[in-house]
């Protein structure tokens, strides 16, 4: 076997190996792109799924204080004191500012969502009081 052919041969597996590592990375960088999609798209489905929490803990604690007339102090009370006063105003503020983004999408044509209560799970909850 010539020195050419070595040469050419040498030359050949080194490009091979090259190939090889590119189409490598070119894989792993598709594999870590997929994860950080399912990464960034399982945050924001936790922060919505936060701010919905928020919003409903918030609307029952409005509904405690205006309709069933408790102070703040009793709301913590009967909430085994798991929420601050300043976490309840946090929370009614929450469902204030729902509540007012949701009359401005029916007020501007947008689509209007109205929370029945019935999320599937069984039997729909009756509307709570306007």
């Amino acid at each position: 076997m010539g020195k050419q052919t070595i040469k050419q041969e040498a030359r050949r597996a080194a490009l091979d190996a090259q190939s090889r590592r590119r189409a490598e990375r070119a894989e792993r960088e598709r594999r870590v792109e997929g994860l950080a999609l399912q990464v960034l798209v399982a945050i924001r489905e936790r922060e919505a799924a936060m701010r919905d929490a928020d919003r409903r803990a918030g609307e029952a604690l409005g509904e405690m204080v205006e309709t069933e007339g408790l102070s703040t102090r009793e709301v913590v009370e009967w909430c085994g004191g798991e929420v601050s006063a300043r976490e309840v105003a946090r929370l009614r503020r929450v469902a204030a500012e729902a509540a007012g983004e949701r009359e401005a999408a029916g007020a501007s044509g947008g689509p209007a969502t109205v929370d029945d209560g019935d999320d599937g799970d069984g039997p729909a909850a009756s509307p709570s009081p306007a």
